[in-house]
């Protein structure tokens, strides 16, 4: 160690397309450009902070002014005057704009006019402008005609992690390439190239534990990478990377939640005490019980989510999640995650993360006490028939003494019933009744039927109908096979075809069939 170390992200930073890692598809594109001199006058490069979009920039500005070759080239060499210098930032052609600090309508101007004159050493020259969401909107409108159409010497790069505050007039002129999160696996297989070059011992559970703590970032990624060598002295393992990154093991995080799904408060209570007294981030410890849940749920029986060969947990983690799924539902761990998801910002916000943690604990302990979305909604139907046959009893009960008996319904044929729900207007219950009942049996106060489409309100709708006009309770019993009876409107178009008349107006028209009917 001396006053010339050079972190990690910046000693293994990427100088060609082929160290660009994670990036394939937008590599294959820029390559394939290059070699058929398909060259664009504007990019765009977008993605989370760390996943090589300034690199990606530098090295397309080594490619279009590498000395090696006679034009552009998909393989700059890297060692000459060019190359070398747009490593180092210090390419008079090739200019690295930072738009936070070069924000105004001003800075804008001298850049454009700059661009008028041609190169000095290289045969582009490159403005590199990184956050380019930040400019005004005074130095966007003054960017526009220039990127519309720049000289033939100049190549604009932008790069930003806020695409959506970069106007659209600016994106239509850009060819845009969206930098994905690197994988996991990938990060690994970097990180330990990285550890053997550094000659530093780093295990597979701790390279796994940076590797996912890094979230798709390189640059995150070996900053902790750094941290971690500087703290262990070079032997990097996963106890040391857990408590440097605060974070509880995997196994425990397992072990935590078969406590808070067993329903012992106090147990559960008692190892939220033991693990915030051992170090751990609390708000770290609440993302990986979200991680959990998120893992539980993709492996629950119910739901057959498939592949899981990305599972971050050991084969006996697994077991053990696979065993607690067996016990409980689907619609636990849901509930689980909506409030965990929600105790994210209370957790941010309040003073003491120990006590939120606790209540947090203890609804998620909780949890399955309440009733599911459809026990609610059965709950509510059932309130609903209740009430409507109070009400209905309520106005018999207020009706006048005097109100004349003849006024209700005396129904003794399914034919008949169709007809009264035809003159009281009930258009959709009798549309419904008339073209999908069979009715099997029709007494005295019990109707025996078979619904071909099988609605579920249908009973209740119409025995409401039926004590509103008859005065009396009807029973209603649903067969659950078909008898193969005719429904209303069937027997209604039968007794109609065999009309003479009708049989005399069909034989008039070639093909013509009865529709309906009214």
């Amino acid at each position: 160690m001396n006053g010339n170390y050079t972190v990690l992200a910046r000693k293994y930073r990427s100088q060609d397309f082929k160290s660009l890692i994670g990036q394939d598809v937008l590599v294959k594109t820029l390559t394939t450009a290059i070699n058929t001199s398909r060259i664009a006058h504007a990019y765009i490069f977008t993605g989370i902070r760390g996943t090589g979009k300034t690199s990606t920039a530098r090295i397309l500005a080594k490619a279009l002014n590498c000395l090696s070759s006679d034009g552009a080239t998909a393989e700059p060499c890297g060692t000459c005057e060019n190359c070398r210098a747009i490593a180092a930032g210090q390419h008079i052609d090739v200019m690295e704009i930072d738009a936070a600090s070069h924000t105004g309508v001003d800075n804008m101007r001298d850049i454009l006019d700059a661009a008028q004159y041609r190169p000095t050493n290289g045969r582009y020259k490159v403005y590199i402008i990184d956050e380019v969401h930040m400019l005004s909107t005074s130095a966007f409108n003054a960017l526009l005609k220039t990127l519309e159409e720049p000289p033939a010497h100049v190549i604009f790069i932008l790069a930003t992690t806020e695409i959506r505050k970069v106007p659209v007039t600016i994106l239509s002129r850009c060819q845009r390439f969206d930098l994905v999160r690197v994988p996991v696996d990938t990060l690994k297989q970097h990180f330990a190239w990285i550890a053997e070059q550094e000659q530093v011992e780093l295990t597979d559970g701790a390279n796994e534990l940076l590797a996912r703590a890094a979230d798709g970032s390189v640059r995150d990624g070996l900053s902790l990478l750094d941290q971690a060598i500087a703290q262990t002295g070079g032997h990097v393992d996963e106890t040391a990377v857990l408590d440097m990154l605060k974070r509880a093991d995997r196994g425990v995080v397992v072990d935590f939640m078969k406590t808070v799904l067993s329903g012992d408060t106090a147990a559960a209570l008692e190892k939220v005490d033991a693990i915030y007294n051992n170090g751990a981030d609390l708000s770290m410890l609440l993302t990986d019980m979200m991680e959990w849940t998120h893992w539980a749920t993709r492996m629950h029986p119910s739901i057959h989510a498939g592949d899981v060969v990305n599972l971050p947990y050991t084969t006996d983690q697994r077991d053990q999640i696979q065993d607690i799924n067996s016990r409980i539902t689907l619609n636990t761990l849901s509930r689980i995650w909506q409030v965990l998801v929600a105790a994210v910002p209370e957790m941010q916000a309040t003073s003491n993360q120990k006590q939120c943690f606790d209540m947090l604990i203890v609804r998620c302990m909780h949890i399955a006490d309440m009733p599911s979305i459809p026990e609610l909604l059965k709950q509510q139907e059932s309130a609903n028939r209740v009430r409507d046959v109070k009400n209905i009893f309520a106005d018999r009960m207020a009706a006048p003494v005097s109100e004349p008996v003849a006024q209700y319904l005396t129904i003794t044929s399914a034919l008949e019933l169709a007809n009264e729900l035809q003159k009281s207007k009930e258009i959709l219950l009798y549309s419904y009744y008339s073209g999908n009942i069979e009715i099997t049996q029709f007494s005295d106060g019990e109707i025996k039927y078979f619904d071909r489409k099988g609605d579920a309100d249908f009973a209740h709708k119409l025995s409401t109908w039926l004590m509103d006009k008859t005065g009396r309770t009807w029973k209603l019993v649903r067969e659950m096979a078909s008898a193969h009876v005719q429904t209303v409107s069937e027997q209604k178009q039968e007794e109609l075809v065999a009309d003479p008349l009708v049989a005399s107006a069909m034989s008039l028209f070639e093909n013509a069939e009865i529709v309906g009917v009214k």
